[in-house]
């Protein structure tokens, strides 16, 4: 089976395509789609049979739960039952948009799709082109990232044909997505909101709409005996083929120490990648050097991030250093996706 490909815009959407991809959707296939955050894999979320599917395309663990998409703020309550009101406050300030939140489930949505649990964690993207794919396959869309599971998340079609081209039906190409890191996921379940995945969306920003906001410690750790409540909790996540280290400290000793080590590692002749920015690009003199972007525009660093990682992948690079990026309003969700991809390998200097 080898993928057919619609190209559109959100401003020109293919109102065909996506009609088509629907009805492939609601007849228990596979479609991959834009959103503002990554390219999401979906299948009907209220068919066991379409999420056992999505989990046998990206090899993916059946415990680690997949997100229902909605595009319509009506249609929480089919997936969703005793809805906090500070969820229903925080879906009306950041719905549409790249927020996920956990709540209990109803019966009309099958363990298949929350991987076993009693909950479900939703969201209502703002991509249009993916609203529309969600009401024309019936309003509910399981969806996690739309790549081999444990690659970095796809930021563009072309990363969905190279993972899934030869395993899905379908692929909604609307170009590179706008976020480029998965949504924040928000669980309402234990009385004061708890942050399980940092994203666009950060603590400030939802405790001036909710108050307190709980972090969870094991965002920036690791807690491999912890079963997953929300996608990316438990597996390595988003990695590159090669061994991934990240370089932590003050600027200058960062930059020293990366190429200190990958010195050692090309004059035994392996093939290394360094991971900068703008500002330290021209500090490094050997290696396959690739900046992120510049420190002052973290929204650029956050939507190169897993296409950088692929570039690895294509250029055959052995070992990874990459400097840490503490930016102010998406440091910590470009950290913890960065650590999660380095197996949480980490160098302090």
């Amino acid at each position: 089976m080898k993928a057919w490909v619609a190209r559109m815009t959100e401003e020109h959407p293919d109102e065909d395509a996506i009609q088509k991809a629907g009805e492939v959707l609601k007849s228990g296939g596979l479609a991959a789609f834009p959103t503002e955050t990554v390219y999401g894999l979906g299948g009907n979320a209220l068919d066991a049979a379409a999420s056992k599917k999505i989990y046998a395309a990206k090899g993916r663990p059946s415990d680690n739960p997949l997100i229902v998409h909605i595009a319509r703020m009506e249609d929480l309550e089919t997936v969703a039952r005793n809805i906090p009101e500070n969820a229903r406050k925080l879906a009306e300030a950041c719905w549409p948009g790249p927020l996920t939140m956990i709540l209990e489930k109803t019966e009309a949505v099958p363990y298949e799709t929350t991987g076993g649990l009693d909950t479900v964690a939703v969201r209502f993207p703002s991509n249009k082109i993916a609203q529309a794919l969600i009401l024309a396959a019936g309003g509910f869309v399981a969806a996690p990232s739309a790549n081999t599971s444990g690659r970095p998340s796809p930021t563009t079609a072309a990363h969905v044909i190279e993972d899934l081209g030869d395993k899905i039906d379908c692929i909604l190409d609307g170009g590179m997505v706008d976020i480029g890191l998965e949504s924040t996921i928000v669980d309402f379940t234990e009385g004061t909101p708890m942050i399980l995945r940092p994203g666009y969306l950060n603590q400030e920003m939802l405790e001036k709409i909710l108050g307190t906001v709980k972090m969870d410690p094991g965002i920036l750790a690791e807690q491999p005996n912890t079963r997953p409540k929300a996608p990316g909790m438990r597996y390595r996540h988003y990695a590159p083929k090669a061994d991934l280290t990240i370089v932590e400290g003050p600027e200058k000793e960062v930059v020293s120490k990366i190429r200190e080590l990958a010195g050692q590692q090309m004059a035994q002749g392996i093939r290394v990648g360094i991971i900068c920015t703008d500002e330290t690009r021209t500090e490094y003199s050997g290696g396959d050097v690739k900046s992120i972007g510049a420190r002052s525009d973290e929204a650029s660093i956050a939507r190169h991030l897993y296409g950088i990682l692929r570039e690895f992948d294509d250029d055959h690079v052995e070992v990874i250093y990459s400097e840490a990026f503490d930016t102010p309003k998406m440091g910590q969700a470009i950290m913890n996706r960065l650590l999660k991809a380095a197996g949480h390998k980490r160098l302090k200097v």
